[in-house]
């Protein structure tokens, strides 16, 4: 069966830096869409960047360019999300999610969970300040 597996969450202080991954098995997303979503307590789950099959493309939002990049390792079947100068808004559970419908370019349409078939069981990351 398919599975997204996250890794690299935990608990740091307000400007450090983590690095999340995603391992897909199952199936491959090489020619997919992927991307990252978080989830903070009490809030709706919120799309944070995305990366288009080829890896030359890529979105995030607003809150987190210049701070994080998303990117993918076509050949090992994983993603994942650099995340530097961290802020205590940042802590949430974070997702990642894979499109595994549509042809490989990446739309604005993927900031919407709905535009994603597959998802990971979460890695919580904290921020303290």
């Amino acid at each position: 069966q398919v599975q997204l597996v996250e890794s690299g969450g935990g608990l740091v202080q307000a400007g450090d830096s983590l690095r999340l991954s995603c391992a897909a098995s199952g199936r491959t997303f090489s020619n997919h869409v992927m991307g990252w979503f978080r989830q903070a307590p009490g809030k709706e789950r919120e799309f944070v960047a995305a990366i288009s099959g080829s890896g030359d493309s890529t979105y995030y939002t607003n809150s987190v360019k210049g701070r994080f990049t998303i990117s993918r390792d076509r050949a090992k079947n994983t993603l994942y999300l650099q995340m530097n100068s961290l802020k205590p808004e940042d802590t949430a559970v974070y997702y990642c999610a894979a499109d595994g419908t549509r042809p490989e370019t990446l739309v604005v349409f993927h900031k919407l969970a709905s535009w994603y078939d597959y998802w990971g069981q979460g890695t919580q990351v904290t921020v303290s300040s």
